[in-house]
């Protein structure tokens, strides 16, 4: 995985942030993926964060403020291989 560059747009702080905004202004049961999260951050250079993405959705995980889901089963994201969604825990 790539490592976070200090003081650049999308670091893992500010990704775990965005996907948290994204997941409030949605319905409870909705799910964002973390490219959401990426583009939020950085519209023209979201594909670089995609790593940084999940692995900040890793951390809210590890911290219980969101589960990550593949195929609709909560899955470890470091683990997890392809397309995850993030939710909030049900």
């Amino acid at each position: 995985m790539r490592a976070t560059h200090p003081g650049r747009v999308g670091t893992r702080e500010e990704l775990a942030r965005r996907i948290e905004e994204l997941l409030d202004a949605r319905a409870p049961t909705s799910s964002i993926c973390p490219s959401d999260a990426a583009r939020a951050a950085d519209p023209d250079g979201w594909r670089d964060l995609m790593d940084d993405a999940r692995a900040a959705a890793g951390r809210l995980a590890a911290e219980g403020r969101v589960e990550v889901t593949q195929r609709g089963q909560v899955v470890d994201v470091a683990t997890a291989r392809g397309p995850v969604r993030i939710r909030r825990p049900r």
